[in-house]
């Protein structure tokens, strides 16, 4: 066999073997669309998280929605979102079973707030200033994480795609939080979050 032969052949398993760990991969619903089964309340009584229409909605006073599932640390990661005019919310992932408001990464969800810091943001790390999502309208919001090497470095690689858009891909060389949970917070009384078709791809390490 030349090496002309051996290099195609080579490259070939390399093509089959992507195209197999692409078709491993299966999208799981962490929503059923009528309960809050697989999430639990991570705030005081004031803090509410109901189900209403097929969606999640999130009002009254800070706190936090989280996956009793997991831990998760390589995955896609994707939920349809809608947040009100002046509204403020995050989509977590990576954090604690308990979180808090800084405990793991946040993607940004704020179309008008008086944050400036919009939708498409990883809060504290990469952030976009210019308005993505409109109020008061359904958007697709999509993660991939997983860490990776790149120039002899390791980090975690954050792909923030926002309705098919790529908007960037950060990279954390810090890897500042390596495994966790799903969860949506609950910003402040005047915010109303609304969440459905959530949807998570877990990937090889």
């Amino acid at each position: 066999m030349t090496q002309r032969t051996l290099g195609l052949v080579a490259a070939l398993l390399l093509i089959l073997g992507s195209n197999a760990q692409a078709e491993d991969g299966k999208w799981v619903s962490l929503f059923d669309g009528k309960t809050l089964d697989g999430w639990q309340k991570v705030g005081g009584d004031d803090s509410h998280w109901d189900v209403k229409d097929g969606a999640i909605q999130g009002t009254g006073n800070p706190s936090m929605l989280v996956t009793t599932s997991g831990p998760y640390k390589n995955f896609r990661y994707r939920a349809e979102v809608k947040i009100n005019d002046g509204g403020n919310s995050g989509l977590y992932f990576r954090t604690s079973p308990k979180p808090g408001f800084l405990d793991g990464y946040e993607a940004q969800i704020d179309s008008t707030h008086t944050d400036p810091i919009r939708t498409g943001s990883i809060y504290g790390m990469c952030h976009v200033y210019k308005q993505v999502s409109k109020p008061d309208t359904w958007f697709t919001y999509e993660l991939e994480v997983r860490d990776d090497v790149w120039r002899g470095r390791e980090m975690t690689r954050i792909k923030v795609t926002i309705d098919g858009d790529e908007l960037f891909e950060y990279l954390d060389f810090d890897k500042t939080f390596k495994k966790g949970h799903f969860a949506f917070q609950q910003h402040d009384p005047g915010s109303v979050v609304e969440i459905r078709k959530v949807e998570v791809m877990p990937l090889k390490d």
